[in-house]
């Protein structure tokens, strides 16, 4: 089986996006605080509390490990359904109807991909028998 190029740019697509949030939030003055145990006692600001949810306590490390898993599938010639990408867009949207214009614009590159590949499958399919099974 080919791999499936556009699911492949996907899953690296999620990966530089968690890769930059990283870099992006890494450099603050909170990890003593968090490393001393700050936040388990409740001794935390506010800030500090917002930073660890937006950097180690927030979705990066988890959209490193699924854009690696769907570059993965990819490779191998696998595409994820098409409602992976299209959920990936909503929750884009939403964040971003919520909080403006923000790295969250970044979530419909692998959106877009994800959607794309599914579309170009379909074409595929049709252009090759006439007939689109289902999965």
């Amino acid at each position: 089986m080919s791999a499936k190029r556009l699911t492949v740019g996907a899953g690296w697509s999620m990966v530089a996006i968690g890769a930059l949030h990283t870099l992006f939030f890494l450099p603050h003055p909170y990890w003593a605080e968090w490393l001393s145990g700050g936040l388990w006692s409740g001794g935390g600001s506010d800030a500090s509390y917002s930073v660890f949810w937006a950097l180690p306590g927030g979705f990066t490390a988890v959209l490193v490990l699924f854009g690696l898993t769907v570059a993965r599938l990819g490779r191998r010639g696998e595409a994820l359904p098409a409602y992976t990408g299209w959920a990936i867009a909503a929750w884009a949207g939403g964040c971003v109807l919520l909080i403006g214009p923000s790295g969250f614009l970044t979530g419909f590159v692998p959106a877009g991909l994800l959607i794309a590949e599914d579309l170009r499958a379909r074409a595929a399919r049709r252009a090759g028998d006439g007939a689109v099974r289902p999965r």
